[in-house]
C-alpha cells in the first residue's frame, strides 16, 4: 500500500513537472508565435486538427490503453503492436495525401492541400514512440517522460519561431509539429531501453483487442466531437474567425487540461493496480477529486476574470475578440477534471463497453447543441458547451457511483467548500476593476496577486485538509523548504 502511495506520489511530481514544464514552454512559444503571425494562420492549422487527431487515434487504436490497463503483457504483446503500429501509420499517410484535395474543397481553401500532405508524415513518425511512451507511463517512470517531452517541446518551438520571424507564415506551424514528433520519437528511444524483437503474433493483437477497440472507438468519437467545433466554425465562419476560437480554447484548456492530465495519467495506472479493491480505488479517487477542484475552480474562474487584461498584455489588442470565448469555456472547463477522473474508473475497472456507450450519449447531446446553436453563432456554439458539459458530468458520474459509491451526491458535496471559496476570490479579483487601474499590465497583476492571496488566506482559516496536503508535497519535494518547515513552522495541528 505504502509502496504504491509513494510511487503513485512521486509519479504525480514527475507528472506535474512534464506538463507544465512543456506547457509552460509550448504556451510561451503560441504567445510569441501569436505575436508574430495572423490569426487565420492558426485557423488554417485548425481546419486540419480533426483530421491528424483522428489519424492518431487510428494509429494508437486503443493498444496504448491495453497494454496499460492489461496486467500480464509479454514481449510478444509490444512487439505485435509496434509493427501494426507502423502498418497504420503508413495506411494513414497515404489516405491523407489522397483525401487533400476533398478536404481543401469542404474548407474553400486550397492551400489546405499542400498543408495536409505535408502533415501526413506525421503518421509515419509517431508509431516509433508509442510503445515507449505507454511503457514509460505503465511504470509510472514519468521522470524519462518529463525529459521527453520538455527537450521535445523546445527544440521544436525554437524550429517554429525561426520560421516565423523568417516569413515562413503558416510553414512555420507546420515546421514546428512534424519536428516535435521527430524529437520526440528519437528520445524515447534514447530514454527508454525496450527494443521490438522480430516477432509478430495476430493472436496477441486480439488478445488486446477486446479492450483495446472499445477505448479506441470512445477515443475516436472524443476526438471527433472534440474538433466538430472547428469542423463548423471553419467551413460556415472564416479562417480568423476560427483562428480567434481555436486560441480562446488553447488558452482556456491549458490550466485545466494540464492539472487533469497530471493526476489522470498517473491514477489511470494507479487505479487499474487496486481495480480490485473497491475501498482502496473509491479512497484513491476522492483524492484526486479533491485536489483537482481545489485547484481548478480558482483557475478556471480566476482565468475568466483576468481574460481581458490577458490577452491584451501577451497576446496584443488583434486577439481582443476571443476575450468572451474564453470567460464562457471556462464555464465549460469547471468540471472538466470530474469527467476525467469519472472515467478513469471505468477504464481501471476494463469496463470499455461502458466508456464507449457513455461517449454515444453525451456525443449525441453536442450534435443537438450545434444544431440548435450553429446558426446563432459562435458564442451561441460556446454556450451550448456550457450545458453540455453539466449534463456530461452527470452522466459520466453515475457509474462511479454504481461501483465504488462515489457519484454525483458525494462528489458535490466534497468539492462545494472549494466552489464556495472560489466565489469569495472571485468577487474580491472582480471588484480591482472598479480602482481605475489605467494600465492593463498592472491591473493584470494585481488581480492575480489579489486571487492568490486570497485563495491562500481563506484555505488557513477555512482549515481546508487539502491544503495543507498540498503544501506537504510541495515542500517535501523541494529539500531546502522542507527543512525550513520542519525548523520554523508545522502546520499538521490544524489537519
Amino acid at each position: 500500500m505504502n509502496s504504491l502511495k509513494n510511487q503513485t506520489i512521486s509519479s504525480v511530481i514527475w507528472s506535474a513537472y512534464d506538463r507544465i514544464g512543456s506547457q509552460l514552454i509550448a504556451f510561451i512559444i503560441s504567445i510569441v508565435l501569436a505575436r508574430q503571425l495572423a490569426p487565420e494562420v492558426f485557423g488554417l492549422i485548425a481546419m486540419l486538427n480533426i483530421f491528424l487527431a483522428i489519424g492518431q487515434s487510428f494509429v494508437d487504436s486503443g493498444f496504448g490503453s491495453a497494454l496499460i490497463q492489461r496486467k500480464n503483457v509479454t514481449e510478444k504483446h509490444y512487439s505485435s503492436v509496434f509493427y501494426f503500429n507502423i502498418l497504420l501509420g503508413i495506411i494513414i499517410a497515404i489516405i491523407l495525401y489522397f483525401c487533400a484535395p476533398l478536404i481543401a474543397d469542404f474548407f474553400e481553401q486550397d492551400i489546405l492541400i499542400d498543408l495536409t500532405r505535408v502533415l501526413s508524415l506525421k503518421f509515419l513518425i509517431l508509431p516509433f514512440g508509442l510503445i515507449q511512451m505507454n511503457l514509460l507511463m505503465k511504470e509510472l517512470n514519468f521522470k524519462d517522460r518529463t525529459k521527453v517531452n520538455v527537450t521535445a517541446t523546445t527544440l521544436s518551438g525554437i524550429i517554429g519561431i525561426t520560421m516565423a520571424f523568417s516569413g515562413f507564415g503558416v510553414w512555420s506551424l507546420v515546421a514546428k509539429m512534424i519536428s516535435r514528433d521527430i524529437f520526440s520519437a528519437i528520445f524515447l528511444w534514447v530514454f527508454n531501453s525496450w527494443r521490438p524483437s522480430l516477432v509478430f503474433s495476430f493472436k496477441a493483437i486480439i488478445e488486446l483487442f477486446s479492450f483495446g477497440s472499445r477505448m479506441f472507438l470512445s477515443g475516436l468519437l472524443n476526438v471527433v466531437f472534440t474538433n466538430i467545433y472547428q469542423i463548423i466554425i471553419g467551413r460556415f465562419f472564416s479562417p480568423a474567425a476560427l483562428g480567434f476560437y481555436t486560441k480562446a480554447r488553447t488558452i482556456q484548456q491549458m490550466p485545466t487540461k494540464s492539472i487533469s492530465s497530471i493526476v489522470s495519467t498517473v491514477t489511470f495506472s494507479s487505479f487499474s493496480k487496486v481495480q480490485d479493491d473497491k475501498i482502496r480505488l473509491k479512497r484513491g479517487v476522492k483524492i484526486a477529486v479533491n485536489y483537482l477542484m481545489y485547484i481548478n475552480f480558482p483557475l478556471m474562474i480566476g482565468l475568466a476574470l483576468v481574460a481581458r487584461p490577458l490577452v491584451i498584455v501577451l497576446l496584443t489588442e488583434k486577439w481582443l475578440p476571443i476575450v468572451p470565448y474564453i470567460q464562457i469555456l471556462c464555464f465549460a472547463g469547471i468540471l472538466f477534471p470530474l469527467h476525467v477522473m469519472n472515467l478513469n474508473v471505468l477504464q481501471a475497472q476494463g469496463r470499455s463497453d461502458l466508456f464507449f456507450r457513455l461517449e454515444i450519449l453525451k456525443k449525441t447531446l453536442t450534435i443537438i447543441n450545434i444544431l440548435i446553436t450553429y446558426r446563432i453563432g459562435i458564442i451561441a456554439l460556446v454556450w451550448g458547451q456550457v450545458v453540455t458539459s453539466f449534463l456530461s458530468y452527470l452522466l459520466n458520474s453515475y457509474f462511479t457511483g454504481k461501483f465504488i459509491n462515489y457519484g454525483v451526491l458525494a462528489q458535490t458535496k466534497n468539492i462545494i467548500p472549494y466552489f464556495l471559496q472560489t466565489i469569495l476570490m472571485g468577487l474580491i479579483v472582480y471588484s480591482i476593476n472598479f480602482i481605475g487601474v489605467s494600465s492593463d499590465l498592472i491591473l493584470l497583476i494585481l488581480q492575480i496577486l489579489t486571487g492568490i492571496i486570497v485563495y491562500f488566506i481563506s484555505s488557513v482559516m477555512f482549515s481546508l485538509p487539502v491544503f495543507y496536503e498540498i503544501l506537504d508535497l510541495f515542500f517535501e519535494h523541494v529539500h531546502f523548504l522542507n527543512i525550513f518547515k520542519e525548523k520554523y513552522f508545522s502546520w499538521r495541528k490544524y489537519k
